[in-house]
């Protein structure tokens, strides 16, 4: 998965490290319209509230969810749907998670591994989707690609030449910085453990400890420090790792210009004719190949079966569609995943991933339009730079916009991500926004759901925003089938609430605005408002303003 597009919020600790050692039909919006003086919640999430905030209530729980368990509670009930087939265009998934198993896609006219296409739709072995990566995993970013292969105009690549040779030392230092740090807190956690006597400790007990030697001084003031980043040292330590993991991708692979993570494939990524590869097994193919299996459980892990997390929406089916590798994805994969999620019956798309070079755009541009044609509604995440995507300067691949005047196409809305606090935080620090290019907001930081192996944690992204949006579509199109997608995604721009409260962009103080100016909508996404106007709008009572795109 491309890894820009997870959540990686790696504080840089700071150098004194290095130094010691380194019934009602009316929407809630409508009797509620000033949600900004609903009460700050002061008081830090239960464990349980942090694995299930997506779905609280603003206006109940002071917490930006999307009012999804409010809505299954008095909308959604035990009423039947009609089943509802979401595409998850990304790094694949486990197949065979216990909490996703039991909502996967399945392709009825193929066979499985008979090594035939069945049903004559162009792919083989096409149980649960397709995967257009075949056995690579690891990948360059598209810019350095574009050096290497010289693709692109000659202005182009001297941009990307520049930005590589910025990138590049950056990552290298960070990497050497995070395992020079992870060995610091290493040999303290090493020397306090055996000072207790015990394999863990509390920070209350660090505190206790008297240091009898200026090493153990210089320990327990890195320990202390490092509780202000976690709750336990061992949970400080694996983010560390995965910070070391997250920059020896970048400089062995994502920057690195010598590196050919095509290979395996076989294609030629840059021609479209090219369209004999990849297989029909659309599993993740190592264990922290992750990112799609934590999507599919966001939308739609199956509910209420004791196990797990409970998806946004029922009545869905997942097709696992990959085409998105560690480092940037190729137009050409996403082109032909869209159009083969549309053609196999996928009525929602999601597409959690984005890039800011994009040399043959205008081949996901018409898979984008053929989606539109086939009334197929396509769900993206704004990215996670804490860049302003209206600033012609941060460009985001792919748009709907071309960054021309109007968007081309009306099928296309695009997600940026909210923190659990709702006040002045409730913009998680790492997402894009954009009065113009951004359309809603909705929880998408530390965000609990399925992993590979039948496990769970947390995550955050705008990656995790969209699926949580998609999820939401996924309700509206089960139980009012008859609404195009162009009205399921105006739908859940105007249901949303409003707030024109301060908020932090980009996770700074000094780049403060207002809730209504960071999308175009100037909402958060809220399932049960969706679900109400969808019902108004099904039954005439009410049209939809289709001013806004």
């Amino acid at each position: 998965m491309t890894r820009r597009y997870i959540k990686l919020n790696f504080t840089l600790l700071s150098a004194s490290l290095f130094l010691m050692g380194c019934g009602a039909t009316s929407l809630v919006s409508t009797p509620v319209e000033n949600i900004d003086a609903v009460p700050l919640k002061v008081s830090e999430l239960t464990e349980t509230q942090k694995k299930t905030w997506g779905h609280a209530d603003l206006i109940t729980d002071t917490i930006p969810g999307m009012s999804v368990d409010k809505a299954y509670k008095e909308i959604i009930k035990n009423k039947s749907g009609k089943t509802v087939i979401v595409a998850v265009v990304d790094s694949g998934m486990d197949l065979e998670h216990e909490d996703l198993r039991d909502v996967l896609w399945a392709n009825k006219g193929e066979r499985p591994n008979n090594g035939k296409d069945d049903d004559g739709n162009g792919y083989i072995d096409d149980i649960h989707g397709y995967n257009f990566l075949g056995e690579a995993y690891n990948e360059q970013l598209e810019y350095v690609r574009m050096l290497r292969l010289n693709v692109g105009d000659a202005s182009l690549r001297a941009k990307a030449r520049l930005k590589l040779d910025e990138e590049y030392p950056k990552a290298l230092q960070n990497k050497q910085q995070y395992e020079q740090i992870f060995q610091v807190v290493k040999n303290a956690d090493e020397a306090v453990k055996k000072e207790l006597g015990k394999d863990s400790y509390t920070k209350k007990e660090l505190a206790g400890i008297e240091a009898k030697t200026e090493k153990m001084q210089q320990h327990l003031a890195v320990l202390t420090q490092m509780f202000s980043y976690g709750d336990t040292i061992s949970t400080v330590m694996e983010e560390l790792s995965e910070g070391i993991t997250y920059f020896a991708d970048q400089v062995n692979y994502n920057l690195n210009k010598d590196f050919d993570g095509r290979t395996p494939v076989g294609d030629n990524p840059y021609d479209l004719s090219d369209k004999s590869y990849g297989n029909g097994n659309p599993k993740n193919r190592v264990d922290t190949e992750s990112h799609g299996t934590h999507v599919a459980g966001i939308i739609a892990a199956k509910r209420d079966n004791g196990k797990g997390v409970n998806g946004v929406a029922k009545n869905v089916k997942l097709m696992s569609v990959r085409a998105v590798p560690n480092g940037d994805e190729y137009d050409k994969d996403i082109a032909m995943a869209i159009r083969y999620a549309v053609d196999n019956g996928a009525k929602i798309i999601n597409c959690s991933f984005g890039k800011s070079y994009s040399p043959n755009a205008q081949w996901v541009y018409d898979a984008i339009q053929y989606a539109a044609s086939r009334d197929v509604l396509i769900v993206h995440a704004a990215g996670n730079d804490g860049n302003n995507l209206d600033n012609p300067d941060n460009p985001n691949y792919p748009n709907d916009h071309k960054y021309g005047g109007s968007e081309f196409a009306n099928n296309v809305i695009t997600v940026g991500a909210l923190a659990s606090s709702y006040g002045s935080k409730m913009v998680a620090s790492f997402s894009n926004y954009g009065k113009q290019n951004v359309d809603v907001f909705a929880p998408g930081d530390g965000i609990y759901s399925t992993l590979p192996n039948n496990t769970y944690d947390f995550q955050g992204g705008t990656s995790m925003a969209a699926p949580a949006v998609a999820g939401v579509a996924a309700l509206i199109r089960s139980y009012h089938p008859q609404l195009s997608a162009s009205q399921v995604k105006q739908i859940i721009i105007q249901s949303g609430l409003s707030s024109k409260a301060s908020v932090i962009v980009a996770g700074d103080p000094s780049s403060a605005t207002t809730f209504d100016k960071v999308s175009k909508s100037g909402k958060m996404v809220n399932a049960y408002n969706a679900l109400l106007m969808a019902e108004s709008i099904s039954k005439g009572k009410m049209t939809l303003n289709n001013n806004t795109k």
